[in-house]
């Protein structure tokens, strides 16, 4: 079995999305590179990190192509390190939980998000895990892409800043211990 585990934060590059709630994924794995005490680097088709944790080996990607192509670089990132699908795993936001609410899947539907939408399409599949992060729903009706595109309000960084510590534990658990028990230590919480 692969030792590989390939993370993927999804999110848009660019000055202007930073701190916005599509890119959760991308502020999630900055947080983990953090802790870890790497640096991301400018790479084909994504800024690339990797760390090795207890004999595993840990490549992070933040895909550049934008969200709707992100199936591009998963793919690429996947087929270059011969990593299997299940040694995937999708950071993504979801306005379908509560505001920091970490849900962790084995697989799933796109549920309309055009990350996932745009990875299922290129990989022929949903049958990869996924963590997704809740990132609430309210806004107006019609008012979803301004909503999911906008930034954190003060309010809201202070609840999903230690979530997002939470989402990094999850993560090495899930390379380290697997879905199973990853989803059973984190799901709940």
């Amino acid at each position: 079995m692969s030792n590989k585990f390939l993370i993927v934060g999804l999110g848009n590059s660019g000055e202007e999305y930073t701190n916005t709630r599509h890119n959760i994924g991308f502020k999630i794995l900055d947080s983990l590179a953090d802790s870890l005490k790497v640096k991301f680097e400018s790479s084909r088709l994504a800024f690339t990190a990797e760390e090795k944790i207890k004999n595993k080996t840990f490549i992070f990607i933040k895909p550049t192509t934008f969200m709707n192509l992100s199936g591009k670089a998963v793919n690429y990132y996947l087929q270059k390190e011969k990593i299997p699908l299940a040694h995937l795993l999708v950071i993504t936001d979801d306005i379908a939980l509560p505001v920091a609410q970490i849900r962790i899947r084995p697989k799933g539907s796109d549920g309309g998000h055009n990350g996932l939408k745009s990875i299922h399409e290129i990989l022929g599949s949903g049958n990869y895990p996924r963590l997704r992060f809740g990132i609430g729903n309210e806004y107006p009706k019609g008012a979803q892409v301004n909503f999911v595109l906008g930034k954190w309000s003060n309010e809201e960084l202070k609840i999903i800043l230690p979530r997002i510590e939470l989402a990094v534990e999850a993560i090495k658990d899930f390379g380290l211990m697997g879905m199973e028990k990853t989803m059973n230590n984190y799901n709940s919480q």
